[in-house]
């Protein structure tokens, strides 16, 4: 076990945060976090970009930020007057939740805190330190460094490289969507999920009232949460390999429903992906992730609501296809799509097309500096699916030899390929309060729900 007496910490999104919160809480070690943009710091993208219609998808009963208090969020949201337990608050009210914590620990920590304003493009791990380096020339000397890189961009489909906004928008979070359109445009979505229904609904916010087109290749949209909460549905881990599960959840669904049949695995989604063979794993990501994603991530009946309003009115359309063309056409592009299933090509005229094809997880394709260096000295390195940074359950970082990295971690979403589930607030809160009892040496202390 490593003395650890100051940890440096790059990314001040949810992550990262959480992650400096739990140490304070948990130990007696320094914490630096180094955050590129300060408006972000505590809310990151998820939370710093969201406008006031953005509603979470989870209820506030299972929001907490606190592992070892459960009911923490929706206490503070009834606090606040912004909703109860059973609520779908807003995102920028639980962005305003996670800024109140990190200044509460920074007020208790006093010192033992720092906020640092810059960017790490490189971290050179050593057998005795990790030395980061920021973009204003200073370095940061600590005993271990944790990367918590959040969500990276979308990557650009082979048809849209190269091509200029405002007609091709390749990150759906950086600017106002809406800007420049008028009601006979039209805007096409590339992808159909989560990403595409905010974006949806913050054309329809901004005034837009032209035709906007989901495009992914299967067609398929996020499901609505049931009305009322789900029920308590304990059960032991599910037996034998993934290929499996399928028909497992199908019998389950017919006894107690389709959400509680998915949400009874949460518990041991992570422990049944360990177990899985890599081949399996490849086949869940090439067949069914797509039907996982959509009856597992859902969205709050509030937002269903208003997508159904969209396409009852003829203004959303989703449509299963692929994009073989983009060609530019005055202000707007030209798009050739091949629908699911068709022999013949279909051209759509759209002014507009947002790239919601959801994060980059291949490392190999990153431009991020930091990352960069790290994968190019073969500091961190791809998990085998290509899905994200290769991690051990420690969360430290493997290195292209294989060798778990002892004073480099890795949390959050760009470890989904060693735990899957591990892009919402459930999952990562576990992660990060695990890691920093591991880092400070602290006792286990079971909470509910762990």
């Amino acid at each position: 076990m490593l003395k650890v007496d100051h940890v440096a910490i790059v990314g001040g999104g949810f992550s990262g945060v959480l992650l400096a919160i739990n140490l304070l809480r948990h130990g007696n070690v320094r914490v630096t976090l180094v955050e590129r943009r300060p408006d972000r710091l505590g809310r990151g993208l998820a939370y710093g970009a969201a406008q006031a219609g953005h509603i979470l998808n989870v209820r506030a009963a299972n929001m907490s930020a606190l592992p070892d208090q459960p009911g923490h969020f929706a206490n503070w949201l009834t606090a606040q007057g912004l909703g109860q337990e059973g609520s779908f608050a807003t995102r920028r009210d639980y962005g305003a939740y996670l800024c109140a914590l990190l200044d509460e620990a920074r007020a208790t920590a006093g010192d033992r805190i720092s906020i640092v304003s810059d960017e790490a493009t490189d971290l050179i791990v050593a057998d005795d330190r990790a030395c980061m380096r920021l973009r204003s020339g200073a370095t940061l000397t600590t005993d271990i460094a944790v990367i918590a890189p959040g969500n990276l961009p979308p990557h650009d489909l082979p048809a849209f490289v190269g091509l200029d906004r405002p007609a091709y928008v390749d990150d759906p979070w950086a600017a106002n969507i809406a800007t420049g359109l008028g009601s006979d445009d039209a805007v096409l979505l590339l992808g159909s999920g989560l990403t595409a229904i905010d974006c949806a609904l913050s054309l329809d916010s901004a005034g837009f009232r032209g035709k906007i087109v989901a495009l992914s290749r299967r067609g398929l949209t996020p499901h609505a949460h049931a009305p009322a909460p789900p029920c308590a549905v304990r059960v032991e881990r599910p037996a034998g390999p993934v290929s499996l599960l399928l028909a497992g959840v199908r019998k389950r669904a017919a006894e107690i429903g389709w959400r509680n049949a998915v949400d009874e695995l949460r518990p041991f989604s992570a422990d049944m992906w360990r177990a899985a063979s890599a081949a399996e794993r490849s086949r869940f990501l090439r067949h069914l992730r797509p039907y996982w994603d959509v009856h597992r991530h859902r969205v709050a009946p509030q937002v269903a609501e208003r997508l159904d309003g969209l396409r009852a009115r003829g203004r959303l359309a989703v449509r299963a296809a692929k994009v073989e063309t983009a060609t530019p056409d005055g202000d707007g592009l030209i798009v050739e799509l091949r629908p699911r299933g068709g022999e013949q090509n279909e051209t759509l005229a759209v002014t507009r097309v947002i790239n919601c094809t959801g994060p980059l997880g291949d490392l190999r394709r990153v431009t991020d500096p930091l990352l960069r260096n790290l994968f190019d000295r073969g500091d961190i390195r791809p998990d085998p699916l290509a899905i994200g940074i290769d991690v051990d359950r420690q969360c430290h970082a493997i290195a292209a030899d294989g060798r778990a990295q002892p004073r480099l971690h890795v949390v959050g979403p760009m470890t989904r390929g060693a735990h899957w589930e591990i892009v919402a607030v459930p999952d990562i809160r576990r992660q990060v309060w695990a890691l920093a009892r591991q880092v400070t040496s602290a006792h286990w202390v079971e909470a509910e729900g762990l």
